[in-house]
């Protein structure tokens, strides 16, 4: 049974569809997501900790403190190659609890100049998890505000991080018609209401061709095309880029991204929903579950080119985080734990590892790469 917040966002997408026509799956995304009263971010803690059975989906920050611990490193290597700043923003998106950033900055401590440069800045979409971050945070040791943008942050050199943030950015879905008019060729998807049924939310086509405007969307180098295909672009990626890229030119900025996605350009419909770690259909409750697709690495890396910034990766997660030495950090937490701590608590840690590091959980699935000024040495990390 739907709750009422659920049917409340719902009705109000039904008649925002009757009165305006078909809605696009981002703008779909960003009601869902985002709305300041009934999205799912803004009015819940989706996040779990390991084993608790009760969240939505639960993100490697939360598995294991060594991954926040080792992103510290990989900081603290960028602030040295902007040649040591007095001051330096860091900026989180979609910071979650704050645990990533707290683990981060255990490991920033071991260097009192950057730690004493630190000006931390969340971007976030939830009051709920900002009371958490809030609490996380309290007693950090460095500045911490936060902010609705990047936009917002004071100048200078920068240090952008976010993890599992780039999958929530709105996606629209394309269609391939006639894949000999090529580019013309591309329909968009479109959320829509079933003809039989006024409550009940489906998927449609536009009969209309995409825009020329909407052509430069396109990624670059798409796979080989047969009608029926099915192609996702992400306008927040292109905008993403963007504002980077004017962050960058200035001042001296590095910024690295983990999430799940392909290294190449893939054709397929990802766009999922997930409540209780399960995933349920995207249209059924609006508000209700975590809306996600996989993120084009390879579009994203060509459009910050084109912006005039460098571009590290993507390389696999596991690979990344071992050329950051996490497996020494395991080795190195699990003696500190002691004699007393037992056999058990050094399993855990093996299993946490395990999890965040290796090809059949999210070693491979999930990748890192590093976007910065195109003047900075290459970024720890990468090859």
């Amino acid at each position: 049974m739907q709750t009422l917040k659920g049917r409340m966002l719902k009705d109000r997408i039904l008649a925002h569809i009757k009165t305006s026509g078909p809605m696009s799956i981002a703008s779909y995304m960003s009601w869902c997501l985002l709305d300041p009263t009934q999205g799912y971010y803004p009015t819940r803690d989706p996040l779990g900790v390991d084993g608790d059975g009760k969240s939505d989906f639960i993100t490697a920050p939360e598995i294991s403190q060594m991954f926040g611990e080792v992103l510290g490193l990989w900081l603290i290597h960028a602030w040295r190659s902007m040649g040591e700043p007095k001051t330096v923003q860091l900026v989180e998106y979609g910071p979650g609890r704050g645990v990533m950033m707290s683990d981060m900055l255990r490991t920033a401590r071991l260097d009192k100049g950057f730690f004493a440069a630190l000006n931390v800045s969340l971007i976030e979409t939830s009051a709920a998890l900002e009371g958490k971050q809030a609490e996380t945070l309290a007693n950090c040791g460095v500045p911490v505000s936060w902010a609705d943008r990047l936009e917002d942050v004071p100048e200078g050199p920068t240090i952008v991080i976010g993890n599992e943030y780039l999958d929530c950015l709105p996606v629209r879905q394309l269609i391939m018609k006639d894949r000999f008019k090529q580019a013309d060729g591309w329909h968009e998807r479109m959320v829509d209401i079933h003809p039989d049924n006024p409550s009940k939310l489906i998927f449609s086509v536009l009969d209309a061709p995409i825009s020329k405007a909407d052509q430069a969307l396109l990624p670059g180098n798409i796979p080989d095309l047969k009608d029926g295909d099915l192609l996702e672009i992400s306008p927040g990626l292109a905008q993403m880029t963007e504002i980077l890229s004017r962050r960058f030119t200035d001042q001296p900025g590095a910024a690295l991204f983990i999430d799940y996605g392909p290294g190449e350009t893939e054709l397929g419909d990802s766009f999922q929903a997930l409540k209780k770690h399960k995933k349920v259909y995207p249209l059924d409750e609006p508000g209700q579950a975590d809306l996600t697709a996989r993120v084009d690495f390879a579009d994203f890396s060509e459009r910050a080119k084109s912006a005039g910034l460098s571009v590290f990766g993507p390389c696999h997660q596991g690979q990344f985080l071992s050329r950051l030495g996490i497996e020494v950090r395991a080795v190195s937490l699990s003696k500190s734990l002691g004699a007393k701590a037992g056999p058990a608590s050094k399993a855990k840690i093996a299993r946490q590892l395990h999890r965040i590091t290796s090809a059949d959980e999210m070693g491979t699935l999930f990748k890192a790469i590093a976007v910065q000024s195109p003047d900075l040495p290459a970024p720890l990390g990468f090859k």
